[in-house]
């Protein structure tokens, strides 16, 4: 069997939010893109926290608007061994260095995991910063969108929250703006 391996990480250093799924379905691996099978409800469950109607826009666009908000993407895991789409059936599985990025990203304030089998394996890896299991977005995650919303919406106290400055290195000096 064929591994599947996830999409680099979408960040950048005004990341404060970094959301973790588990290893992209076969829908986004065809298209090349995070979420992309037409009932995956993260892009709808992430418009109202960022208040933005993410699933009109075009893919990169998309990207654009969360990366203007705060939140980044990536996998728990690296590459893995799975017939079809399901987190159950993830064999042989490779992490990804959360650990490394996260050591990166100087304004990040929460890591959220989508979904059950991305927090079990996810909070492993992250160490030193808080953590929020979130309800599946996943059209095999049955439970409809209204009554995940709630959970998803927590997200959006760690976007109105002031970023942190990054810190200078010790004996170094930080130039003003």
């Amino acid at each position: 069997m064929t591994r599947k391996a996830s999409f680099p990480p979408v960040v950048d250093l005004s990341t404060r939010v970094l959301i973790l799924g588990s290893l992209p379905g076969d829908a986004s691996l065809a298209a090349g893109r995070y979420y992309a099978h037409p009932q995956n409800q993260f892009w709808r469950l992430l418009s109202p926290v960022v208040g933005v109607d993410l699933p009109a826009l075009d893919y990169h666009d998309r990207l654009l608007a969360l990366q203007a908000a705060g939140i980044g993407l990536w996998d728990v895991v690296q590459s893995a061994t799975r017939p079809g789409s399901s987190d159950a059936a993830i064999r042989d599985a490779t992490a990804n260095d959360v650990a490394a990025l996260i050591a990166t990203l100087p304004t990040l304030q929460l890591v959220a995991f989508n979904g059950g089998t991305a927090a079990k394996a996810g909070r492993t890896l992250v160490h030193g910063i808080e953590t929020l299991a979130l309800p599946s977005s996943s059209p095999l995650h049955t439970v409809g969108a209204a009554a995940k919303q709630p959970a998803w919406n927590a997200i959006k106290a760690y976007l109105d929250r002031a970023s942190p400055q990054p810190q200078a290195a010790p004996n170094t000096k930080l130039r003003p703006a």
